[in-house]
């Protein structure tokens, strides 16, 4: 899998060669999150906090608000860490202080330790000092402290010149069962495949930025296909994970979707298929996945109108019910409400709406027997929307 990185230097999303010479400027960090979000989740490094000459937090702040990201670059604190995660980045990135006393107070699933090796030597401070310790051995002594392993090969790193496999494959079979993500020299969706084949995950910046990679072709390298007209089956869900029907995508029909963030799958019989350019109930792509095999994926969409299926219902298995139902009925009767509607006056008046918040939350606190308890979380459920949609 691809894993799209945004390096931020002075407010701007960067590329550097060898981290040090700044070769490209790639813009406003939230515009480029923005297009390669599609992909999946983001390594946001900060590149000015990894160098000690400040820090981007702000811009850190709200890509981590607007999109998954595992975040790095200048985290040396067990503060700094958990900072971050209850900030709701997915996972934090430590490197210069990644150590088993500071990784042993951090919860394992959501810490990367960040392995920069130069020629299989590790470096320090920003890739700035080398330590003479070997990446492999540094990687033994903190497998049991890692939920995963960022590895950069640095002599590579921005020189679009390839990523050396030899290597990867010893990275790999080094961290046992510990996640690898790899980086340095990632050009072309053959090496994401193969470095997908290895068992890791291919973390690429220059090669998108200059668009020696197409997003897409990078998010469809590790897929397969048995079929003889190599079509993926595609599973298409709402933002809840909720599947609202499956279609069908070839690479030409990913790439448009990519390209477009919109609902774009192949119809076997008309060929490319934008959903809802006819009906209106077309749909914002969000992020494309693929399943454990390689052979399936997941659109997960914000659908638009009356739904998925071409009878005018939610789901191709009709309509569906629970939280998602009555969200978009509450946003239905804010738009045009109802006279004399419950609803409608909860929106009308925030003293009302404040008082049967707290009042229901008093009440659910208070429930002793399960159909009690069941009976005030749907109340206060029901208040929590109402306020959201308000």
């Amino acid at each position: 899998m691809i894993v799209p990185s945004i390096d931020i230097m002075e407010g701007r999303a960067v590329q550097l060669v060898g981290g040090r010479e700044k070769v490209l400027d790639g813009g406003d960090p939230l515009d480029v999150a923005g297009r390669f979000a599609v992909a999946g989740e983001l390594a946001v490094i900060d590149l000015d906090a990894a160098l000690g000459r400040g820090d981007n937090s702000g811009i850190v702040a709200e890509l981590v608000g607007r999109h998954p990201c595992r975040v790095g670059g200048g985290i040396r604190s067990v503060e700094a860490a958990l900072g971050w995660l209850d900030r709701g980045a997915r996972r934090v990135i430590l490197g210069t202080a990644a150590t088993p006393e500071l990784l042993g107070q951090l919860p394992r699933e959501r810490v990367m330790a960040a392995l920069d090796g130069v020629d299989g030597e590790l470096v320090v401070d920003g890739w700035r000092r080398r330590t003479g310790v070997d990446v492999l051995a540094r990687m033994a002594e903190l497998a049991p402290y890692a939920g995963g392993f960022l590895v950069t090969f640095v002599e590579r790193e921005g020189r679009l010149g390839g990523i050396d496999l030899e290597a990867v494959r010893r990275v790999v079979e080094g961290a046992g069962d510990v996640p690898v993500t790899v980086a340095g020299g990632v050009t072309t969706a053959s090496e994401v495949a193969a470095i997908d084949r290895l068992g890791a995950d291919a973390q690429v910046g220059m090669a998108l930025y200059t668009g020696r990679l197409h997003l897409a072709d990078a998010v469809a390298a590790p897929l397969v296909s048995e079929r003889q007209d190599g079509l993926w089956p595609t599973v298409v869900c709402d933002e809840r994970g909720v599947a609202l029907g499956l279609a069908w995508s070839s690479a030409e029909s990913l790439r448009a979707a990519v390209e477009r963030r919109q609902g774009v799958y192949h119809s076997r019989s008309r060929g490319l298929w934008v959903k809802g350019e006819s009906s209106g109930n077309g749909q914002e792509l969000l992020r494309v996945d693929l399943d454990c095999d390689r052979d399936a994926l997941r659109f997960t969409v914000r659908q638009r109108g009356a739904g998925f299926c071409h009878l005018g219902t939610r789901t191709c298995w009709g309509e569906d019910t629970g939280l998602g139902a009555l969200k978009r009925r509450l946003e239905a009767l804010a738009a045009a409400p109802v006279e004399r509607s419950f609803t409608a006056r909860l929106l009308d008046d925030p003293g009302l709406l404040a008082a049967k918040l707290a009042e229901e939350a008093a009440e659910l606190a208070a429930a002793a027997s399960a159909e009690e308890i069941a009976w005030e979380a749907a109340d206060l459920l029901y208040f929590a929307l109402v306020r959201l949609v308000g």
